[in-house]
């Protein structure tokens, strides 16, 4: 059985508590990715997402200069480098989760997304349904 390990994005950028929306937002467009972990003391803390800047920011008429904290997600569920891919995609199915931080001792070290089970799941038929079941969930009830 393959481990996150394998499959994982390593040197995953992240945001400080310090950081305020704007700065999530560019570091977002700077790395071309919908979602940022954010960190204090190497612990992860929160995820921020292009949603939640949009829901919790600008829909709310918080300014650019808002804290971080303010909008961001700090309900996170993570996934360690030693679990097993198949334990992340039910993981992720049940929260209806379209990323998996991968922390060690609450350290970030990594992250999977659902584009990284694709390409290891892409000729296993009950994987490709758990990954449809992630990516049809209804935004409202995702958590990050």
């Amino acid at each position: 059985m393959k481990k996150l390990r394998e499959i994982m994005t390593e040197n995953v950028d992240f945001c400080t508590t310090l950081d305020n929306v704007y700065e999530a937002a560019v570091k977002m467009k700077e790395d071309h990715v919908g979602a940022i972990p954010v960190c204090e003391d190497d612990k992860l803390v929160g995820m921020i997402t292009d949603r939640d800047i949009v829901i919790r920011g600008v829909a709310e008429k918080k300014p650019n200069a808002s804290k971080i904290t303010d909008v961001m997600s700090n309900e996170i569920i993570t996934g360690t480098p030693d679990m097993e891919i198949e334990e992340a995609v039910k993981l992720m199915s049940k929260h209806e989760i379209r990323r998996l931080p991968i922390v060690e001792q609450s350290k970030l070290v990594g992250i999977v997304s659902l584009g990284d089970l694709a390409i290891h799941y892409e000729s296993d038929q009950q994987a490709g349904m758990a990954l449809t079941e992630i990516s049809e969930a209804e935004p409202d009830q995702q958590m990050h």
